[in-house]
């Protein structure tokens, strides 16, 4: 009776044995493997740094516009910008917004319960010191009104914001934000306390409660006066800005916002005397819109850095591939003698894709490595939100792997042909 040599299972075949051989074959060739592995790398950790940006990024808009209310409407001179480039020479050119109009939208406004217009220096920067001396950073002076409040999703921390009749005297009353307190009355009670803008007394009334930071900006580094003080102040902002008024509305409920929108845009137009066929000279937008548009610009760059890993990965798995032909090559002999001992074709190719699969899972893994810890170094350097969700990991890994299934492919059906007489007479 003909002996029966051991025939190993396919199982076992894309088992542990298997991915034994693959990872002695990787510390073999170590600096092959490395080489051959770059690509990998590098497609596998930019899409996980691009993904914890992306995460992060909207993480940190949506936390920016949801400090102002999620349901907020802006109503300004020139159109919301967030992809950088110039402004229209046209929109310089259309009228300025005035208190005039916010009057006639309290009037004509049927789905707005607060109505906000905001003044602000951000052309000029105004020295803001207390009795001492100490000065604060540079500060935003913005003019306001009681409104301001409930608009903009903000708190009175201690003491008390303006009311209409600090509106009717141009009171030289001010509130403050937190950083103003800390820089210049760390250890005192500032409520009823003068800081000098520009040499100018201004008593304060209020302090907001704390907000962070809103895309780059620091929205407890302000300080808040009556917009009637303001104008007073400060005419030529009102005079010679190109944008020197912001109205900010909020509807009765999140669902009237549209209707809101809608009405905005008829009375203005109507108090401009636009004909139907011409554009709106005015912009309206709303905080989702708003966030729509920073997502379109923030998935536009994500895309493209998607397209250049995934050429990075292409790249790899072209190596891969080099690397596992020129090893079906080198070990011609070991798989002629596999088959003279039972193995068929199945677990030649399977003892081949498992290697290749190995090869670009093991740079998978370092790709996540980096790419979660490349989140991390932005996170810790630029208090970035930076954070690589679960699905990121998951699919960083499946598409490593992946490309070695293709990869290893060829190879592995090309290693399933030989024929066992001649490999065993390979030299």
């Amino acid at each position: 009776m003909a002996v029966r040599l051991h025939k190993p299972s396919l199982l076992r075949s894309i088992g542990m044995e298997n991915v034994r051989f693959a990872l002695n074959s990787i510390r073999a060739q170590k600096l092959r493997s490395f080489l051959t592995l770059l690509g990998i790398v590098a497609g596998v950790a930019t899409v996980i740094a691009m993904v914890s940006l992306v995460a992060g990024f909207d993480s940190s808009i949506t936390s920016a516009f949801s400090a102002f209310g999620s349901t907020r409407v802006e109503l300004s001179k020139i159109d919301p910008r967030f992809g950088g480039g110039d402004i229209p020479p046209e929109q310089y050119r259309r009228p300025n917004l005035t208190l005039d109009d916010v009057e006639m939208l309290r009037r004509n406004l049927t789905h707005a319960i607060a109505i906000s217009p905001v003044r602000s220096n951000s052309w000029s920067a105004i020295s803001v010191k207390n009795s001492k001396g100490d000065e604060a950073s540079a500060p935003p002076i913005m003019g306001v009104t009681p409104e301001y409040l409930p608009v903009n999703n903000a708190e009175i921390e201690d003491g008390r914001f303006f009311v209409q009749a600090d509106m009717a005297h141009a009171t030289r009353t001010c509130v403050i934000a937190p950083d103003i307190l800390k820089a210049l009355f760390p250890r005192s009670d500032p409520i009823g306390r003068e800081i000098y803008f520009d040499g100018v007394p201004m008593r304060i009334i209020g302090v907001l409660k704390k907000k962070g930071s809103a895309m780059g900006n620091n929205l407890d580094n302000r300080i808040f006066i009556p917009i009637s003080t303001f104008d007073e102040m400060y005419p030529q902002i009102r005079l010679w800005s190109w944008n020197p008024l912001r109205i900010y509305l909020v509807p009765k409920s999140a669902a009237e916002v549209p209707a809101l929108i809608d009405e905005i845009i008829t009375a203005m137009r109507v108090r401009r005397g636009l004909k139907p066929n011409e554009p709106n000279n005015f912009a309206v937008s709303s905080s989702e819109s708003n966030l729509e548009s920073m997502r379109k610009i923030t998935n536009g760059i994500a895309a493209v850095m998607i397209l250049i890993a995934s050429i990075a990965l292409i790249v790899g798995g072209v190596g891969v591939m080099n690397i596992m032909l020129v090893s079906v090559t080198e070990r011609t002999r070991e798989i002629g003698v596999r088959k003279a001992l039972g193995a068929t074709r199945k677990d030649i190719a399977a003892q081949f894709l498992v290697e290749a699969i190995t090869l670009t899972g093991a740079g998978g893994i370092v790709g996540i490595i980096l790419g979660i810890g490349g989140g991390y170094l932005v996170k810790f350097i630029l208090e970035f939100p930076a954070a690589a969700p679960l699905w990121s990991v998951i699919l960083g890994f499946g598409v490593s792997t992946s490309v070695g299934l293709a990869a290893g492919l060829w190879p592995a059906v090309k290693a399933a042909r030989q024929d066992p007489i001649e490999a065993l007479r390979y030299e």
